[in-house]
């Protein structure tokens, strides 16, 4: 099936217009990369569309994606949303469980001569979005440019606590120890220059649901930076919670926003947190 758009519209809503699938049937298609908008898989609920694209929904058997979720995917990039407590990358005691590894699968079976390059990580504990270029060319641009191109990284984390201010701005120095443990500093020289913003979206007596944004990408930084605060994280034994009810680490990467390096087209990527998160905030 094949449609030619005529105003800009949101794919989701375009799709429901245009055929007479239930709403299911059509996030199935979505999820299972059945849908190509000029020639390239998105799987995008919120894909704007505009004049003139073309949009065809295909029976081509798709690669099994049991172990990951494609938030979007054309010829140089791979986006997903990574679980809570699967590592982005290979450790020494982990080589096979890994979002690397499911992703590495993926494309080569769509095509054996696939390649896939990491661009940056989240915590194993960490859920939300994480990117891949698919060629090495692409990889190095970003991530020589990383700073300078990347215009958003949103994060939304469930707190222990209240605040008495509603949002706010920390700037602090991290170094890490030996054991793997991140931590404040004074000495400039020693550590990083981590900077974090937040402002919370709702509380009750006992967590703060807070939307954050980072201007610096340290390991662990947005952990710690609540930590100083006196509201970890919910689930973040490593950083002092005293509260674990969903058994994960209440952190999800909900945004990033960069600038194409080359073309300079500007791309989003979005991912909603689960419901446990406004459960624990109701």
């Amino acid at each position: 099936m094949k449609f030619k758009v005529e105003q800009q519209i949101e794919l989701f809503r375009y799709l429901n217009n245009v055929t007479d699938y239930s709403k299911n049937k059509i996030k199935s298609l979505l999820k299972y990369q059945n849908v190509l908008v000029n020639g390239k898989i998105v799987t995008q609920y919120n894909y704007l569309l505009r004049k003139n694209d073309n949009v065809e929904i295909t029976k081509k058997r798709m690669p099994n994606i049991k172990n990951i979720e494609v938030l979007y995917e054309d010829d140089e990039f791979l986006v997903i949303n990574k679980k809570a407590g699967l590592l982005t990358v290979a450790t020494n005691k982990e080589k096979v469980r890994t979002l690397f590894h499911y992703v590495y699968n993926y494309v080569k079976e769509v095509n054996k001569n696939n390649k896939i390059f990491i661009v940056h990580r989240l915590d194993k504990e960490t859920s939300g979005i994480v990117l891949f270029a698919k060629n090495e060319k692409i990889k190095q641009a970003l991530q020589d440019r990383w700073n300078e191109i990347v215009t958003l990284r949103e994060y939304q984390a469930v707190v222990e606590g209240v605040f008495l201010e509603k949002s706010g701005k920390i700037e602090m120095y991290l170094t890490e120890n030996k054991e793997g443990q991140v931590y404040k500093t004074k000495n400039q020289n020693l550590g990083k220059l981590a900077i974090t913003n937040y402002n919370v979206i709702k509380h009750n007596d006992k967590y703060s649901l807070v939307n954050i944004n980072i201007e610096t990408g340290r390991k662990n930084q947005i952990r710690v930076a609540m930590k100083e605060l006196g509201k970890p994280i919910v689930g973040d034994k490593k950083y002092k919670a005293k509260e674990d009810p969903c058994k994960r680490l209440m952190l999800h990467a909900t945004k990033l926003e960069f600038i194409h390096p080359i073309t300079k087209k500007k791309y989003k990527f979005t991912s909603n947190v689960s419901n446990s998160f406004n459960l624990l905030v109701k």
